[in-house]
């Protein structure tokens, strides 16, 4: 009886399960399995989505739950639509004619290739340094530079809402972390300024991302990178999110703030915009460089991306510096105003500023899960973000915007959406309150 009623108390989340007890596997995820077997059946889990096409604008997808959606697609990150360019498939074609399929090796040993190395120096000239670094996944580099830099006497200063990736890779090469309020360069000082007054010697490694993947807002780097070299600190800026998909020539968000290569460190992801795996740090330091290929553990004991993976980032790569990229680009910022738009005319708050992800505010979680249960059962693909994901009745649905999207895509999003809350007797109230409470940052 006490488990059952566990698994239907809806203030359970994924956070409840991080501690295991129990000498058996069966003891140690019993719990977790009977609740979200207890969330799939009540059509409320968000994951484990399966796309049965391209992650195109609309595509076919089968939900966690049993539910088969088949419209407009808001879940993929396929920012620009290259993942399906003619010119990308063929880049993967060539690369496996030539090259194999597989780099057969980490990056320290025989898994670089003839592409990879020139990739390296096409992608450093792009990001406005001397030195390029690739790695297997974006979530590699971001954990590999941190862990391979940071000992366990150094400091790390990080925004709040970093990557799991960067918080991961903290947590595991110092105890000595200390993280600001989102976006809040006073706040940075202030833990600088504590440091440095404590450890006059001490390395401090500063983090933060030019587009937060939950929030859709950027720092102001220019206050962010004073702050850091008035107190001495190396700064780290993560363009996940915004690289080859914002910015005039692609540059992402230090381009708009006029600081091309002004950080210390960059690191990013091809997921978002380049169409492959993979991850790069970009440093003006070769010693930097040569120092990761020995001691950041991805370099060292992971596989190097394929042939293929790299060919398809750079054929992306060459898209995005053409007149055709900058017209993705543009469509793509079209589509996320445009969006915007239609969800504030219908009564609903977007946090954040028009980037290729729209965060819908939703606030409770449990009014919030229920609305996005039924736009689901409407065959309508979408991600639903709660705690831990965000900060608790902070819930949203995060929209991902592709280039090839439509007014009438988003149009139909926009009336699904109303409709979903209509339909839901009883919660419409509190969803409006949640909205007028905590929709502005």
């Amino acid at each position: 009886m006490h488990e059952g009623r566990e698994v239907q108390n809806k203030s359970i989340s994924l956070a409840d399960f991080r501690d295991l007890q129990g000498s058996t596997l069966a003891e140690r995820l019993a719990r977790y399995q009977a609740w979200q077997l207890s969330r799939r059946a009540a059509g409320t889990w968000m994951f484990d989505k399966t796309l049965q096409t391209a992650p195109l604008p609309v595509s076919e997808t089968a939900d966690g739950c049993g539910r088969q959606l088949n419209g407009p697609n808001y879940c993929s990150q396929d920012y620009l639509n290259l993942a399906s360019h003619p010119a990308i498939k063929e880049s993967a074609i060539a690369a496996l004619r030539q090259l194999g399929a597989h780099s057969a090796g980490s990056p320290a040993l025989l898994g670089n290739t003839i592409v990879s190395r020139k990739f390296e120096r096409t992608l450093a000239e792009f990001v406005g340094y001397e030195h390029v670094l690739l790695f297997p996944t974006g979530w590699a580099a971001g954990y590999g530079v941190v862990k391979g830099l940071v000992r366990p006497n150094d400091w790390i200063v990080m925004d709040v809402l970093s990557h799991a990736c960067l918080q991961e890779g903290a947590k595991a090469a110092t105890e000595n972390i200390a993280s600001f309020t989102h976006l809040d360069n006073t706040a940075l000082e202030k833990r600088l300024k504590r440091i440095r007054g404590n450890h006059p010697q001490a390395f401090i490694l500063a983090m933060t991302e030019a587009v937060f993947s939950m929030d859709s807002d950027t720092p102001d780097f220019a206050r962010f990178l004073e702050v850091c070299r008035e107190y001495g600190a190396v700064s780290l800026v993560d363009v996940a999110h915004d690289l080859g998909c914002l910015g005039s020539t692609g540059r992402g968000q230090l381009e708009v703030q006029h600081l091309l290569g002004a950080p210390d460190l960059l690191i990013g992801s091809f997921s978002k915009t380049f169409a492959s795996n993979g991850g790069f740090i970009a440093t003006n330091d070769a010693g930097v460089k040569e120092y990761l290929k020995m001691y950041s553990s991805p370099q060292t004991f992971s596989n190097a991306l394929s042939p293929i993976q790299v060919a398809v980032a750079s054929a992306a790569l060459d898209i995005v510096k053409s007149a055709e990229g900058l017209r993705r680009r543009n469509n793509l910022l079209s589509n996320s105003v445009y969006l915007r738009k239609k969800l504030a005319e219908s009564g609903f708050t977007c946090l954040g500023e028009p980037t290729a992800i729209v965060p819908v505010f939703l606030g409770d979680e449990e009014p919030a899960r229920q609305l996005w249960r039924v736009l689901s059962n409407r065959g309508v693909a979408s991600n639903f973000v709660e705690f831990p994901g965000v900060a608790k009745n902070r819930a949203r649905i995060r929209m991902q915007i592709q280039s090839a999207h439509s007014n009438e895509h988003a149009d139909h999003f926009v009336r699904e959406l109303v409709t979903a809350k209509a339909n839901l007797s009883g919660n419409e109230s509190s969803l409006d309150a949640a909205a007028d409470s905590g929709g502005g940052r």
